[in-house]
């Protein structure tokens, strides 16, 4: 375990920046049923667009990001109706995806204090871009960073992205002696904007959820002295991945020509509900083995879930009611979730980075003892296509 300060670690990968960026023009959610309704030439639809608003009420949105004026403009001059073309959105999202990703990583060097020069390691996820060269390749030219930073590009994980990418930036900070690697998970929804369809109301749904947003983080193992200015925010203690059996179509994601499109299936609360208790119960016991294996399994105290923080993908408000509900969790457990869900909506990838900065501001600005709202042990759960579950066992180290 870290030292008391956390400067010194015990070879454990930690988080020890955090960055985000969302877009500069955010629209008000109370009018944009008007507005989307409006530019897909769609307002004919009323019985439509009142299930639309009640969506957005329903999951307590506050405002939809939008990359950009630009991207506004470019959607009302296009055709917007449910199976249209969208070349044009390909290219906003391929210019905006490491753009916004930059921002957010800018923000993480900042907190972690280190130069862009120091990065050894690159991981990028993004759903909603799909060149190459990508997004990794373009972030190298606008950070600066050494044409030999090691780089990882994962496409359309969807997201649970966010889970995947601090699992596999654990197994290279452990694995190799000194590296500092930046996470960026970028997410822009120009590829998801369509009109909407009588006949597919999962993809109304996600026209009322999805925004843009990155998250950024730099992982390594054994913060530097103090004079370096590292500390160590989040130790990673393990990572686990898994999919829960007969969920296949729950969420489905495809890149076809008129861009992204997306299956939301009604069950989704209901399946990650049902599975969420059996998922955090394995990865909290896989982390204890060696304690438990001391002591005898049967005599192993049962995890107190609300004496733990919790960093949860904001995938809907009826998801986070579920968890909640299955895991016996108090209403303040979630608030963060809640908070980023309101603000930003469904950001995919980059919404556990999101509710993890939310944590670390309310933390300080309350002056608790830890980024994790005060507490030692938390758990960070991503979730999406598959059902794909990362669940990430956390622990926050003390503010210095």
């Amino acid at each position: 375990m870290a030292a008391e300060n956390g400067h010194r670690g015990s070879g454990i990968a930690a988080i020890m920046g955090i960055g985000k960026a969302v877009p500069a023009h955010v629209f008000p959610q109370k009018s944009f049923p008007d507005y989307y309704f409006d530019i897909s030439n769609s307002s004919h639809m009323v019985d439509l667009k009142a299930k639309f608003t009640k969506i957005s009420a329903i999951e307590e949105l506050l405002s939809l990001a939008v990359l950009s004026l630009s991207l506004l403009i470019t959607i009302t001059q296009a055709k917007c109706a449910y199976r249209s073309a969208s070349g044009k959105n390909m290219e906003l999202a391929n210019h905006g995806v490491p753009r916004l990703g930059a921002e957010a990583a800018r923000a993480a060097i900042a907190d972690w204090g280190g130069r862009a020069s120091d990065i050894t390691h690159l991981v990028f996820v993004t759903s909603t871009s799909g060149c190459l060269p990508g997004a990794d390749f373009e972030l190298l030219v606008l950070l600066g960073l050494p044409p030999s930073t090691k780089r990882a590009m994962v496409y359309q994980a969807g997201c649970y992205g966010g889970g995947t990418a601090l699992r596999l930036a654990k197994d290279l900070a452990e694995n190799s002696p000194g590296a500092r690697v930046l996470v960026v998970c970028s997410e822009v929804i120009a590829l998801v904007l369509r009109g909407p369809s009588e006949s597919h109301v999962g993809n109304l749904v996600g026209q009322a959820i999805f925004g843009d947003a990155a998250g950024a983080v730099v992982v390594g193992s054994c913060p530097a002295a103090a004079a370096a200015g590292e500390r160590a925010m989040f130790e990673i203690v393990s990572a686990s991945q898994e999919v829960v059996p007969g969920t296949r179509d729950a969420v489905v994601s495809e890149l076809r020509e008129e861009g992204i499109v997306f299956t939301l299936h009604r069950d989704v609360p209901r399946q990650i509900g049902d599975s969420i208790g059996r998922l955090v119960e394995r990865a909290l016991l896989a982390q204890q083995q060696p304690a438990n294996a001391a002591i005898g399994a049967a005599d192993a105290a049962a995890p107190d879930l609300n004496g733990m923080f919790w960093v949860v993908h904001a995938g809907g408000r009826e998801i986070l009611d579920r968890m909640e509900s299955k895991l016996g969790l108090g209403k303040e457990k979630l608030e963060a979730s809640r908070a980023v869900m309101a603000q930003y909506g469904n950001t995919r990838s980059s919404c556990v980075v999101l509710v993890m900065e939310e944590m670390r501001r309310r933390s300080e600005e309350r002056g608790l003892r830890t980024a994790g709202e005060g507490l030692d042990m938390g758990m960070l759960v991503g979730f999406g296509p598959g059902l794909t579950v990362e669940t990430i066992v956390l622990r926050a180290l003390p503010i210095n």
